[in-house]
């Protein structure tokens, strides 16, 4: 690092040939970084101002430069578990590939009185790639570890048994294997254990990537004006807090609020749009969702 210091601060014309082609690559390499650093800041810029104030739109969900896939095995365990994948194109289908794939690599399993799966890993993966499938910025930081039990588990958090919990300052979802799989054998009855603590951890990181995520900024503003319509709505608020169809533990706090009305959201979405269309269509908006079945 010191002789290259010492070169820049040298006069060019006593530059060797050699070390002047050097400084000439290095400097276009610098010029290249500045130019393409400003380039994206101002893309970001554009692309919040349009969201902000023209339409909650990205501009792109899915670039990949070096795009992967899996297994013909891996494959077959989403079409067997993930109804969502199902239904994709096969362009979107190998886009869900790529993400599921990215994020099995970034995250670390650990296995409590049981031993990791490549389906357990497929299957919890597979679930944030749903959630985030319509935004861009999917790569949750705030999970990098996921804790999997062979069922409820005793929590040291508030002393009592769980079958799943977000923990944030340990970055690391914490789940019952069983009631992910219950979550998915029965796919109707609004209740999805990975959905629901994986919105939490979605929740959380976008709060803390706002400012600079144009994923995080159409997720939260949704979410805000959805809490802004229900205060000013008094009948649809008092509609919902009665209803059957939306668990009274959504009205726990925002945070569960928002769990469920997403779990509920991604379990039975015509009957939501059918019983709550205001707040259906700000849900899906919260997840820039336009795939078949939403």
């Amino acid at each position: 690092m010191l002789n290259l210091l010492l070169l820049f601060r040298q006069p060019k014309q006593e530059l060797s040939p050699e070390a002047e082609l050097v400084f000439d690559a290095l400097l276009l390499f610098i010029i290249s970084l500045a130019v393409f650093f400003m380039l994206f800041k101002l893309f970001n810029f554009i692309e919040m101002a349009y969201i902000e104030y023209i339409k909650k739109r990205l501009f792109y969900n899915h670039l990949y430069f070096n795009k992967k896939t899996l297994s013909q095995n891996h494959k077959s365990i989403l079409k067997q578990k993930i109804k969502f994948y199902n239904n994709l194109s096969k362009k979107h289908q190998s886009y869900f590939e790529h993400r599921v794939y990215k994020i099995i690599n970034r995250t670390e399993f650990i296995g409590k009185e049981l031993d990791v799966s490549d389906e357990m890993k497929l299957v919890i993966s597979a679930t944030l790639v749903k959630l985030t499938f319509g935004l861009r910025d999917y790569k949750i930081d705030s999970v990098e570890r996921i804790l999997i039990y062979p069922e409820a588990f005793y929590s040291q958090i508030n002393k009592n048994y769980h079958k799943g919990e977000f923990n944030f300052g340990y970055r690391a979802i914490v789940l019952s294997w069983k009631d992910v799989l219950h979550g998915y054998h029965i796919d109707d009855d609004n209740l999805n254990l990975a959905v629901h603590e994986f919105i939490h951890a979605i929740h959380f990181y976008y709060m803390n990537v706002r400012k600079r995520s144009t994923s995080s900024a159409i997720f939260l503003d949704s979410f805000y004006e959805l809490t802004q319509d229900l205060d000013k709505n008094s009948s649809l608020k008092a509609e919902l807090v009665s209803s059957d169809y939306i668990r009274e533990y959504a009205f726990t706090n925002q945070f569960e609020f928002l769990a469920v009305i997403i779990e509920t959201f991604i379990e039975t979405p015509h009957e939501f749009r059918s019983q709550f269309p205001e707040i259906y269509i700000k849900v899906k908006g919260m997840l820039n969702f336009n795939f078949s079945g939403y």
